[in-house]
């Protein structure tokens, strides 16, 4: 990463999921999540995928750690809301995205994040810079490396 980091930033949903395996140093000492994560972490026990479907983790342990996920995200933060300035910025978002040759839709809980992220003056904090291609000139998207996710190693059933 080039230049200092800044004091406070907006982490994207994947930063959150993946925070305890991220190096502390990458991110800001002011952190903040916008409520479209929280919707993002509260859906996220229901897709979990059964056994019969999938082999790449145990349904029972995946819908525990999300959970768990979402339960820390409630109990440390107070989610920024999308509201009618990250509503009005969101059709700057999609514009930008659209003159970068990507589809909007394809990723809206993405750039409802990067809205509020706007919204707020706020850097976004992401594992997935590419989820944000485009809109350089409407934000700042810090870049964090991105760990190995233990979880998704397959477990011998």
């Amino acid at each position: 990463m080039s230049g200092d980091l800044p004091r406070q930033g907006l982490l994207d949903t994947n930063v959150l999921i993946l925070r305890r395996w991220i190096d502390p140093a990458e991110l800001p000492d002011e952190m903040a999540i916008s409520a479209i994560t929280l919707a993002e972490l509260s859906a996220g026990p229901h897709e979990v995928r059964s056994n019969d479907e999938q082999d790449l983790y145990d349904e029972h342990a995946e819908r525990a750690r999300r959970l768990e996920n979402l339960q820390r995200a409630e109990s440390e933060f107070d989610p920024v809301p999308f509201d009618a300035e990250a509503a009005r910025i969101y059709g700057r978002v999609s514009a930008a995205v659209i003159a970068a040759g990507r589809k909007p839709r394809r990723r809206i809980a993405d750039l409802m994040i990067a809205a509020t992220a706007i919204a707020e003056e706020l850097p976004l904090f992401t594992a997935n810079p590419a989820d944000y291609a485009g809109l350089d000139a409407l934000m700042r998207v810090i870049p964090v490396t991105r760990p190995a996710f233990p979880h998704e190693q397959p477990h011998g059933r």
